[in-house]
């Protein structure tokens, strides 16, 4: 799977350091198709960050009618 940049203007990468599960990382870096651990972390976040923009989209959208050329307006 490719991953997205999705750094915003003024995002800057800095060193980190954590104590993380060595087998969740290779899970996740297979799953992900990531060559390193620090892009399947990040890819990680992105879609942690996607999944909250969905969420609030979806939750926007409650209510909203849609109209489009194969739908009639209602």
């Amino acid at each position: 799977m490719a991953t997205a940049k999705r750094l915003r203007t003024g995002d800057r990468k800095v060193p980190k350091t954590y104590r993380l599960s060595p087998s969740k990382v290779a899970a996740a870096q297979r799953i992900l198709g990531t060559p390193t651990a620090t892009e399947t972390i990040e890819a990680a976040l992105d879609m942690v960050v996607f999944r909250e923009e969905l969420i609030a989209g979806t939750r926007a959208m409650l209510g909203a009618e849609l109209t489009g050329p194969d739908l009639p307006a209602v």
